[in-house]
């Protein structure tokens, strides 16, 4: 590779992971609580996009970003959902990057965020499903 390429490589994914997350320490989860691992990656790895309040995470704060992800305390997750949209950048093809986590920390991240997603979310149907009498 030319220096210029490794330099520009290095510069991109430098920024991504600065874009990804800033820590665990607002974390509300027990550490005994099982989904304690998910939520402490969920805040490393998707603060910087998303907010969920047991994760300790604001997201960017601009819902005029593009970079904004949903606000999880307001929406519902299955864990077959949160995982698809760890494995595959989310649903809609923005700039969710695809596997931010893998293998056995995406299952821990997609376990968390269908435990603790929705705190604030009013019900509505998911796609495909009956709305409730």
């Amino acid at each position: 590779m030319r220096p210029a390429l490794i330099t520009a490589t290095v510069v991109i994914a430098a920024l991504g992971l600065a874009a990804c997350g800033f820590g665990e320490e607002g974390v509300s989860v027990a550490e005994n609580d099982p989904n304690h691992g998910g939520a402490a990656l969920f805040a490393t790895h998707c603060s910087g996009c998303h907010t969920l309040s047991a994760a300790g995470t604001q997201g960017s704060g601009s819902r005029g970003l593009r970079t904004q992800g949903p606000n999880l305390d307001q929406r519902i997750e299955t864990y077959d959902d949160a995982l698809f949209a760890i494995q595959n950048g989310g649903f809609s093809g923005a700039i969710m990057p695809a596997n931010i986590v893998v293998g056995d920390e995406a299952d821990e991240v997609a376990r968390f965020v269908a435990e603790y997603a929705g705190d604030e979310a009013e019900e509505s149907p998911r796609p495909g499903a009956q709305p409730a009498p």
